[in-house]
């Protein structure tokens, strides 16, 4: 199946309007190669997870992240979630602190954040795939052209959407971004940088007010 293939929803036909065949071919073949000789997360089904979970007419929130969680079983196509029954990651911890201290929500035990997605949050990493215990290593192989041109499209968004934009990496997409759209900008949630900010930035009521005064729903944060 070939990678567009895999993608169940709207985005398929909306990508493919504006992402060349060829790119994706060669992006392929280069997964197919690397994969003779290292573990590459997530499997092939899960790499467009994001968009089947949350369908381009439904999205009113974006989290963007890095790139996947490089640890076996962790990544499962999903921007700062692991599968349930995994440790908490540290930025995924810091996340549900700072959620605690937004909301008032109870700290979850699990952090697979599909529930989030189902109510229209994108969690999308600027890389799709990674090697195991390489963060970084598929930085720069065409995945930044594939996430920009998801961004493209949002734009085209009359609705207006939430933009989380945490660390360097997320920031460097705001001029793609079109100004009709809501951006909240803040250190990354690591430990490394999430006392210079991240805390007390309160991201999600931030989010909800901004729906709720463009009349749209706001998302249920809490996943306890």
């Amino acid at each position: 199946m070939a990678l567009l293939d895999t993608i169940t929803t709207d985005w398929r036909d909306l990508l493919a309007k504006q992402i060349s065949q060829a790119h994706l071919d060669e992006l392929e073949h280069y997964l197919i190669t690397r994969s003779k000789e290292a573990t590459i997360y997530p499997p092939k089904e899960a790499i467009f997870q994001a968009l089947n979970l949350t369908p381009f007419q439904e999205v009113k929130v974006v989290i963007l992240g890095q790139d996947p969680y490089h640890g076996p079983n962790q990544s499962h196509g999903l921007a700062f979630s692991v599968k349930e029954g995994m440790t908490l990651p540290p930025s995924l911890r810091n996340i549900f602190k700072e959620l605690h201290d937004d909301l008032g929500c109870s700290v979850p035990d699990s952090g697979d954040l599909t529930a989030w997605a189902k109510q229209g949050v994108l969690l999308l990493n600027t890389v799709l795939t990674v090697e195991e215990k390489a963060a970084d290593s598929h930085k720069k192989i065409g995945w930044e052209e594939v996430t920009d041109t998801v961004i493209d499209v949002l734009n085209e968004k009359t609705t207006p959407v939430v933009y989380m934009l945490w660390g360097k990496p997320a920031q460097s997409k705001v001029k793609r971004i079109s100004p009709h759209h809501k951006i909240l900008t803040a250190p990354h949630p690591s430990p490394l940088s999430s006392y210079r900010g991240f805390f007390g930035s309160q991201p999600f009521s931030q989010a909800n007010r901004f729906l709720l005064a463009n009349n749209q729903s706001p998302i249920d944060w809490c996943l306890v």
